[in-house]
């Protein structure tokens, strides 16, 4: 499990998080690049496959996961 994860089974270790970490778009860094992060990138990326293993709306997250509504938090889709 991740060195920063709440110990889910879900959770990325160390070596798969490595493969998927380059993936993800560059960070904001402000203050006019945006936003700083308020939740840690691997904590996010946990609890989506937390929600994908588990089944479980992102609301219904355990807490040590990012709070709902969060800006971290993945679109909803829309049913339109």
């Amino acid at each position: 499990m991740g060195s920063t994860g709440g110990g889910y089974p879900s959770d990325l270790a160390d070596e798969p998080w490595a493969l998927v970490e380059p993936l993800l778009p560059p960070a904001s860094a402000g203050p006019k690049g945006g936003r700083r992060e308020k939740h840690p990138r691997r904590r996010t990326v946990d609890a989506i496959f937390y929600a994908v293993r588990t089944g479980c709306a992102w609301r219904q997250l355990p807490k040590d996961f990012a709070p709902w509504p969060s800006p971290s938090a993945p679109p909803t889709p829309s049913l339109r």
